[in-house]
């Protein structure tokens, strides 16, 4: 039996913070030295941070990372480390690993396969590197003379067991390369990620561990990045290590710590075993580039292990879950990392910003949970006005600003839905009213052109000059307190521009811009009656509740623009939330044409919506989404949640003027009337 004691870290860094990266790297070193673990795994790019987008391009960024590798390497004695950076060969940059042991750099091993779908864009900076292709690069420490290192498809002999690598896309592809380390006898497979968060998609992450664990008959160590980065892609710090098809360890995901390290000790000749047995028909192995190092692997006890899902994994609410801590640490990173001294909300007692209040709540509970109200004191220690803090209620009520804006459109339902809320959490609120200032400015206007203007002919004017006058009042707040503004838009409206932009869109970010309106509505209603599980089982003695989101989900979202005895409702103006998203995922998601989404439709909305209306709201959305690309261009950096996102910056591209969709539409009319002798009627018709 030989028995090692391996690690997965992740880590909470910045993009181009050499000394806070440098720091987190060491003191994770420390932490898995004082666990006795002889062999470390760090995340992709730990070194400089994942996130430095065209900053890769800079000669700077490349010898900043070289001489923090060469600092942080005097910290591994006794141990073996990989840590990731960009390295520069040939004239071009590669994302590589540097595994290091007791103190001796031993070579660096390349990514082969670049993640380009969205919001990763690693070809623009970064070279593929050939499967199977070695060769040496000179590099020098501060005050040191040159060295050659081995650079590119490497194994690392450490003391009789062979490491390689996969890193984060590579193993994402059918042709991994884990396959040709498998074919060259390898122990110990590490994967060192920078894999954003994705709702589910830490169970794809686990599948692919145990499988390689499995086919390959290895140990396979798998780390992640933490938290928000870099201020769009949020990680979760998912961890894993698997052995022969067994999860062994898995880390707790979306933590508030600055890192965290997982262990478990493997069995090298269990592995073995595994393969020796499936070594059948094998193809010749080309010979394998040994590094070899005087390295000795302790004496480590056997241990009985077995991988466990924290509790709140273990629920029936994962997407629920999943969103309410991502959003909430993403909120927390942003704070700090820009040093920001709070958030300024525009409460208007509507689903949305109430969705965002009760985020900003969670992420004090969480943090506290995760780190204590002391953790957050420290890690928000320039934030003077926190220290005599002792409850979340005192946190939130010098983190979070609100501010009710009324005018004559404004109902008292939707002012006690923002008092209560703002109430039960903590939040400081005010409340004024703005109706003179649109009043003023719609004075001005009439007399400059001469006529008074009116709902019958100015109706959309009429409506935005009151999402805008609130805007300027709410920045002030922000200025003042030297505060980040949250805007509230949600995916639905950016979908079809149903926003004002300047008012409900002015903001620093935009927490909500990648879930839909219809998850966020059941969402609040989960929060109010289910809640967040934070020990054990769901109940009610461990489930963090709103009960002050009581009264926003009995209420039917509506922008309160029109004039009261219009009844204006979200739905009325555009159509169902449900069947935005349906449309919505099938034309820009799955990218159908307006005819297929049609049909699509009638399929999924069987009986219950007529033709004509359906293909009126399929209409209705694709004109919309042509027309409002210029809105989505000029929202504020919103969170990165899944492959729903329409950020044009990161996932979503399309032009700003285009033919919008005219021949199409008409395709689907003309199919609607050949169809037309064999429509049906649905419950619901004009």
């Amino acid at each position: 039996m030989k028995l090692i004691k391996v690690a997965a870290g992740v880590l909470n860094q910045i993009p181009l913070a050499w000394e806070h990266n440098q720091k987190n790297i060491i003191a994770a070193i420390e932490t898995a030295r004082k666990q006795e673990v002889s062999l470390l795994c760090l995340p992709e790019l730990s070194i400089c941070g994942y996130g430095c987008e065209d900053a890769f391009f800079a000669q700077n960024t490349i010898d900043q990372s070289v001489a923090s590798l060469f600092e942080i390497s005097e910290h591994t004695h006794d141990m073996a480390v990989a840590l990731g950076l960009p390295l520069r060969y040939n004239n071009r940059t590669y994302d590589v690993v540097c595994l290091v042991a007791n103190k001796q750099i031993l070579g660096f091993a390349c990514k082969q396969n670049l993640a380009n779908n969205g919001i990763h864009y690693e070809t623009r900076w970064f070279q593929p590197w050939t499967l199977g292709f070695r060769d040496e690069i000179r590099l020098a420490a501060p005050g040191h003379s040159e060295m050659s290192y081995p650079i590119g498809d490497l194994v690392f002999d450490l003391s009789g067991v062979r490491i390689g690598f996969e890193i984060c896309e590579d193993a994402w592809i059918a042709s991994r390369p884990g396959r040709a380390l498998y074919e060259r006898g390898i122990d110990i497979i590490m994967n060192p990620s920078a894999s954003h968060f994705g709702f589910n998609k830490s169970v794809v992450r686990e599948r692919f561990v145990i499988d390689a664990s499995r086919s390959f008959g290895v140990s396979y160590v798998y780390t992640n990045m933490l938290g928000n980065e870099a201020g769009r892609a949020i990680y979760d710090g998912d961890a894993m290590i698997a052995s022969n098809g067994e999860l062994l360890v898995s880390s707790p995901r979306l933590s508030y710590e600055d890192h965290h390290i997982v262990t478990a000790v493997i069995d090298v000749d269990s592995t073995r075993l595994n393969q020796t047995q499936n070594r059948v028909n094998m193809a010749m192995a080309y010979p394998a580039l040994k590094v070899q190092s005087l390295f000795h692997f302790p004496d480590i006890r056997p241990v009985l292990q077995r991988a466990e899902l924290e509790s709140w994994e273990r629920g029936g609410y994962i997407k629920e879950e999943e969103f309410a801590r991502a959003v909430a640490l993403g909120l927390f990173d942003y704070l700090r990392k820009s040093r920001s001294h709070g958030y300024v909300l525009s409460l208007s007692g509507g689903a949305d910003s109430s969705a965002i209040a009760a985020t900003v709540f969670l992420m004090v509970r969480m943090a506290i949970e995760n780190i204590g109200i002391e953790g957050i004191k420290r890690k928000l220690s320039y934030i003077k006005a926190l220290q005599d803090c002792q409850t979340a209620e005192q946190i939130v009520g010098k983190l979070l600003t609100v501010i009710y804006q009324g005018t004559e459109n404004s109902s008292e339902d939707t002012y006690l839905s923002a008092k209560e809320l703002a109430d039960s959490i903590g939040a400081t609120f005010y409340t004024i009213n703005i109706n003179g200032l649109v009043e003023t400015y719609r004075g001005l206007i009439e007399e400059q052109l001469g006529r008074t203007l009116s709902w019958d002919t100015d109706d959309l004017a009429l409506q935005n000059i009151q999402a805008r006058v609130r805007a300027p009042g709410v920045w002030m707040l922000a200025n003042l307190q030297n505060a980040l503004l949250l805007s509230t838009s949600n995916r639905s409206e950016a979908a079809v521009g149903y926003a004002t932009m300047d008012g409900d869109t002015a903001g620093s970010i935009s927490p909500i811009t990648g879930i839909d309106k219809h998850f966020l509505r059941s969402w609040l209603r989960w929060l109010e009656t289910t809640g967040l599980n934070i020990a054990g089982t769901p109940s009610a003695e461990t489930a963090i509740k709103l009960s002050g989101l009581h009264r926003v989900n009995t209420l039917q979202p509506t922008a309160e623009l029109r004039p009261l005895d219009k009844k204006q409702t979200d739905e009325d103006d555009l159509m169902p939330y449900d069947v935005l998203n349906q449309i919505e995922n099938a034309a820009i998601r799955d990218k159908q044409a307006p005819v297929d989404v049609l049909k699509l439709m009638e399929v999924h909305f069987e009986d219950v919506y007529t033709r004509d209306r359906l293909m009126l709201w399929v209409e209705r959305f694709f004109r919309l989404w042509s027309r409002n690309q210029w809105k989505r261009e000029r929202y504020a950096p919103s969170f990165h949640l899944d492959d729903h996102n329409l950020d044009p910056r990161t996932w979503c591209r399309f032009p700003i003027l285009s033919g919008g969709f005219d021949k199409e539409i008409a395709q689907m009319k003309e199919w609607a009337a050949g169809e037309s002798g064999k429509g049906r009627k649905g419950k619901i018709g004009f």
